[in-house]
């Protein structure tokens, strides 16, 4: 049996389950980092944020935005009407739990952490940041492979695929963005590299959890589907692009995410 073959036998849950374990593996693979240097280059990192900037920009819409449309219209619904209101609450969502958790955003100072204000040092609220913004992501990939249930035009296998292999690329930077600080600030490397692993476990338990919840909701498809992007776009805006034009570097963070984004769309238009 082939690897395609076995994939499509694991069910829509198994799918969502072995494709947000890939995402996970790549932010381990980027917390990974901390056992080869002290610090990731700012240019570089300036290159991969705006990449992972662009590659979510991208998925967003071919992979959530536009099914979600084609979705609504091919059961003679008003494709906008969902796509805008389930957009619109994936952001609310992403806001209010910005504004209720406590985290740091990487580069800043703990006395500019954000959320309820708490007296956790400085790695916790670091890994909570990468924490909350895998949370959409997570979801994005289960949603869209539950989605496949339903059996509605819009939604294929490989741009399941495809959307699976985007976000996995846009983790690296994540994974390295939490490990590396950790162990600037004294923490032995295996102690980073395990917290900027674990930071990615929450795409893991979002991914199968979306799965189901479509799986069970087909009415709701199309809203799932648009609230995934509208929360993945909030954490493009509220993190990933600051982030990559901080520095001195912002013409290159540009040029990654229009990189990121030409990437995303061959990957998900050119595979799905």
């Amino acid at each position: 049996m082939g690897f395609l073959s076995w994939f499509e036998s694991i069910g829509h849950v198994g799918q969502a389950a072995f494709a947000t374990t890939f995402t996970w593996l790549m932010t381990a693979l980027g917390a990974a980092t901390v056992f080869l240097f002290k610090e990731i280059n700012r240019k570089v990192l300036d290159l991969m944020l705006g990449i992972a900037a662009g590659v979510m920009i991208a998925a967003s819409f071919w992979s959530l935005l536009s099914p979600a449309i084609e979705m609504e219209e091919a059961r003679g619904g008003i494709g906008w009407i969902p796509a805008v209101i389930g957009f619109l609450a994936g952001a609310a969502f992403l806001r209010i739990a910005d504004r209720l958790l406590p985290h740091l955003h990487n580069g800043m100072k703990k006395s500019d952490a954000e959320g309820l204000p708490v007296k956790w040092n400085r790695n916790t609220l670091l890994i909570l940041a990468v924490t909350l913004h895998n949370i959409p992501e997570g979801l994005a990939v289960g949603i869209v492979f539950g989605s496949l249930a339903s059996g509605i035009e819009g939604t294929t296998l490989a741009g399941a695929i495809a959307l699976t292999i985007g976000m996995g690329l846009q983790n690296f930077p994540e994974g390295a963005a939490v490990s590396l600080p950790m162990f600037r600030d004294g923490r032995s490397r295996m102690r980073s590299f395990m917290a900027g692993q674990f930071s990615g476990l929450v795409e893991l338990a979002g991914g199968v959890l979306g799965a189901i919840a479509v799986m069970h909701m087909t009415t709701m498809l199309p809203y799932a589907l648009a609230f995934a992007a509208g929360a993945m776009i909030y954490v493009v805006v509220e993190e990933l692009i600051p982030e990559s034009q901080r520095g001195e570097h912002n013409d290159l963070a540009t040029t990654g995410t229009i990189a990121g984004f030409a990437l995303m769309m061959f990957l998900d238009v050119a595979l799905g």
